[in-house]
């Protein structure tokens, strides 16, 4: 008799000798303890081959793919995670020229680039479809970001100069206390659910196509000082020793590997 739990497709497995395949979103998970605190790492995505496709086909997130109008997920105005956020975008704004940005002149006619939304909450103004930070295609300086281009031009970090919410992306770090006071902290892969009624409008979301599994190194490697801002060093440096000592080859591969992937057209919403 089946269990009460099992589908078809595991009743055949067994009956076939094998073993009943994992779920498509399998993820392997570590929970590490440094300084008090517990820190739970989903180490599948930290270890994928994932990263950002922006200007290389990313197909954006509008709710049909467009890869040549190159917003990535840079079509909405971006909020902020309070004020301390808000003035320090403010700042770096303040020191891009009109080299580095192409709507640099809209934006002060229209009173500047952030201001709040119809809900009253502080967000990077759109222009044209899109973020107004967003230089577009054809932009002598290329397109994408005008913070994070004049960061790199500067050799300085883009996790400094943008939005909390744009330079943790795909990241997504949660958090926990219990009734005793202890806090556990969760740093995974950022889902298309985590963008609200929104993400479902989405046609494509990064996190879930193997298009973007293509880097040479993994995801904790590549996002390291993104990882280092959220999490702190000792809480990283454990992650790295424990990934190293219990090598990559051993580790659930990312869903986005197996044959069962969702497709890029999505036909469920």
């Amino acid at each position: 008799m089946a269990s009460p739990r099992s589908t078809p497709a595991d009743d055949r497995a067994r009956a076939d000798g094998g073993e009943p395949p994992l779920p498509v979103d399998a993820h392997e998970w570590v929970a590490l303890e440094v300084e008090g605190d517990t820190y739970q790492f989903d180490v599948t995505f930290l270890t994928s081959a994932w990263r950002c496709i922006f200007g290389q086909g990313c197909p954006g997130i509008l709710d049909h793919p467009a890869p040549e109008q190159e917003h990535g997920c840079c079509s909405h105005g971006a909020f902020f995670d309070g004020k301390k956020d808000r003035r320090r975008v403010q700042a770096q704004i303040e020191r891009l020229g009109a080299e580095d940005w192409q709507l640099r002149d809209v934006a002060e006619s229209l009173g500047g680039a952030v201001a709040r939304d119809e809900d009253g909450s502080w967000v990077t103004r759109t222009h044209d479809g899109a973020c107004i930070m967003l230089n577009r295609p054809g932009w002598p300086g290329g397109a994408g970001c005008a913070l994070h281009a004049a960061a790199l031009r500067l050799g300085e970090r883009p996790l400094d100069w943008k939005p909390y919410v744009c330079w943790q992306l795909p990241l997504r770090l949660d958090y926990h206390r219990d009734d005793n006071g202890h806090l556990t902290y969760l740093l995974r892969e950022w889902k298309r659910r985590d963008w609200g009624e929104g993400g479902a409008e989405f046609h494509w979301w990064c996190t879930e196509q193997a298009e973007a599994f293509v880097d040479h190194e993994p995801v904790y490697v590549t996002l390291r000082d993104e990882i280092v801002e959220l999490v702190g060093r000792p809480a990283y440096d454990a992650l790295v020793a424990y990934l190293e000592r219990r090598g990559h080859e051993q580790l659930l591969p990312h869903p986005t590997l197996n044959s069962r992937a969702r497709p890029a057209d999505r036909q469920d919403v």
